[in-house]
């Protein structure tokens, strides 16, 4: 029998799918979201899907029946007020309050492990003050934690990505955060394959370019004879004009300056390079005035695809609803493989019968 997991604020689920991938069962998941619950429900068909506010759920009545009865519960809960400067906040700020849903889960299913991740700030933020919070917290609930901020890129992923994270046990020491990997996979390991693409062209189901040529290629694309998801942007004409002025590895610092905007975002119209890792997917990467979401070569942002494939998501993953909605799919899911790296400490332990040799607090 496959050990359980309840997935909280699952967006897409890409900490399911690493669970999964792992050998978890995950039996329930909550998202609040109609549309991005509905693109879970088609990727996770044996999960049993929660659609709603998890505010306005009766925790009772829907997670009591999981009493003593999973292994893990994993998920990341929204908290902008770690990121506030200047006055101390806590934990129990206002602007944190779907913590408080977490950890209420987590309080009355009391699952032997659960992995929280979440904004690097929240370890790091006001000298530590919120992870003492938090780890005085959990440990009056009877866990131990093993807190760390780990970035994507150091587990096979092609991307920057700093993420929060925190393993608790209870009754026993945490398991420790997962082994680095010393490999980089780059931004043409994962995309190379993927047709080329003009602004604007593009069908939501289409055929490969080339064969899988880098092993993290053929690991997501699998048995997949079908490319699904790759639909360019359709660029404004001036947008165009200014992307066939950058070449390969260059960005606004080359154009005249009746081509520069102004942005809030760094690395706004530069492209992406070919063989580095990227920077953090976002919710916004169809737009080159975002980030540093240009393809390193093609005169256009990348494609839902592309950016599933930077975000290590299979490519047997479909994205559904709104192009809106995909990207936020996309751009706020945890990376699969990540989770999957977790994963793999935690089942290590359950192997283990409990035993770990990782460094709780």
């Amino acid at each position: 029998m496959k050990p359980t997991v309840i997935d909280l604020f699952a967006g897409v689920g890409g900490l399911s799918l690493g669970f999964e991938k792992a050998g978890f069962d995950v039996l329930l998941a909550n998202e609040y979201d109609p549309s991005i619950a509905e693109a879970y429900c088609k990727n996770h068909r044996n999960t049993k899907m929660i659609v709603g506010d998890i505010t306005q759920l009766n925790l009772a009545e829907v997670f009591g029946p999981y009493i003593n009865k999973i292994d893990v519960v994993i998920g990341g809960p929204p908290c902008q007020g770690f990121s506030q400067k200047g006055q101390r906040k806590t934990i129990h700020d206002e602007r944190n309050f779907l913590f408080k849903y977490y950890v209420e889960v987590v309080r009355l299913v009391k699952p032997k492990y659960f992995v929280m991740e979440n904004v690097p700030n929240l370890l790091t933020a006001e000298s530590g003050f919120f992870k003492n919070e938090i780890t005085e917290l959990f440990n009056g609930l009877g866990y131990s934690l093993t807190p760390g901020v780990l970035n994507a890129a150091d587990y096979g992923i092609p991307q920057n990505r700093r993420r929060a994270v925190i393993i608790g046990k209870l009754n026993g020491g945490a398991p420790a955060l997962p082994l680095t990997l010393s490999e980089k996979v780059t931004v043409w390991d994962a995309i190379e394959d993927l047709a080329f693409l003009a602004s604007g062209e593009g069908t939501e189901e289409q055929a490969y370019r080339t064969a899988p040529k880098s092993a993290y290629a053929k690991h997501l694309r699998g048995n997949c004879e079908v490319l699904s998801n790759h639909v360019a942007t359709r660029h404004s004409k001036l947008a165009l004009e200014r992307l066939a002025i950058i070449p390969p590895n260059s960005g606004k610092e080359v154009l005249p300056k009746e081509h520069l905007t102004k942005s809030i975002y760094s690395g706004t119209w530069t492209r992406m390079g070919k063989d580095e890792v990227s920077v953090t997917i976002t919710t916004r990467f169809d737009t080159p005035s975002s980030g540093k979401f240009t393809h390193p070569y093609l005169d256009r942002a990348i494609t839902i695809r592309e950016a599933a494939r930077i975000q290590s998501f299979p490519d047997d993953f479909v994205f559904t609803g709104t192009k809106s909605s995909q990207m936020k799919q996309v751009g706020n899911a945890v990376p699969p493989l990540l989770a999957e790296a977790i994963a793999d400490t935690i089942m290590a332990d359950i192997k283990n019968g409990g035993t770990t040799n990782g460094k709780a607090e």
